[in-house]
């Protein structure tokens, strides 16, 4: 927590965080009360917890323009997951972190644990940190504050959400095509303990499926389930069948490989008939 003990110390506490925020504030006293908790404040009116209420609701308006342009053709609960993620507690304080919020947010004594600001309270100041930006300069000065701060996080939790989507999808398939429900074997695994990597292969009514490596045992499952449904759809195709067989699948899509293409397209197809959720395919990343 910085030291702040007159206005002198507080104009370059103030420009400091103005450089790091790569944003100039024409009102420096609604910054001063962005980065005011109630725990230092002369009254809770006077602290940041009003601007934490109304950036709560701009960064959720920021987020979900970005996930509507972004994703096209996904549909809305897929679209509700994603946002979920990005304008979580946890996401805030990620990104609060990311430009050092940490060194200019003002708190009480009680709160400052040797430097550390807990987390919960950085996420709060980071929120209204968003109403000060958008109160100051209109949302195109938000948006354009946020944009690359939140770019990464959509893009993971988009990639975290479809990549529980294959083993789902096969589930799915394995049981209306084969009768039978997916497991994975382990075949190997490798290295030491702290860092092992695994590989595994989806069985399905003792048919062996082309097995796959991953970091960890969820990793390497995930890849051997889009391996099975790349060589189920594939033959689907391949025999002239309509690829038809997750009319009724949960909302996923998995995102193929660029070598599997002719396989690609079939899982395409499947889940397009199924109006399956797409993040792989459809996205515009512009």
């Amino acid at each position: 927590m910085p030291e702040v003990n007159n206005f002198a110390e507080l104009e370059v506490l103030l420009d400091k965080c103005q450089a790091a925020l790569s944003y100039r504030f024409h009102d420096i006293e609604l910054l001063a009360m962005c980065l005011t908790h109630a725990s230092s404040a002369r009254t809770r009116l006077h602290s940041n917890e009003r601007l934490e209420f109304f950036g709560d609701a701009v960064l959720g308006l920021v987020v979900c323009e970005a996930l509507y342009h972004r994703f096209p053709e996904a549909a809305e609960g897929e679209l509700t997951r994603i946002k979920s993620i990005v304008v979580s507690r946890a996401t805030c304080a990620t990104m609060a972190s990311r430009v050092h919020l940490e060194e200019f947010v003002l708190v009480g004594k009680g709160l400052d644990h040797g430097g550390h600001i807990p987390l919960s309270i950085l996420a709060g100041t980071f929120e209204g940190l968003i109403a000060g930006i958008y109160l100051d300069g209109g949302l195109e000065a938000a948006r354009t504050f946020l944009m690359p701060l939140l770019d990464p996080e959509i893009e993971s939790s988009a990639a975290t959400l479809h990549m529980q989507n294959f083993k789902s999808l096969l589930q799915h398939i394995a049981q209306k095509k084969l009768g039978a429900t997916p497991i994975y074997r382990v075949l190997d695994e490798r290295g030491p303990d702290h860092s092992k990597v695994f590989h595994i292969s989806a069985v399905i009514a003792g048919r062996v499926f082309p097995a796959a490596w991953g970091a960890n045992k969820k990793e390497a499952e995930q890849t051997a389930a889009q391996h099975a449904l790349e060589e189920l759809l594939g033959e689907d195709a391949a025999q002239g069948q309509p690829v038809s067989t997750a009319a009724e699948s949960p909302s996923v899509e998995p995102e193929m490989s660029q070598s599997s293409e002719a396989n690609a397209a079939s899982v395409q197809d499947a889940t397009s008939t199924a109006e399956l959720e797409p993040f792989g395919f459809g996205v515009d990343h512009s």
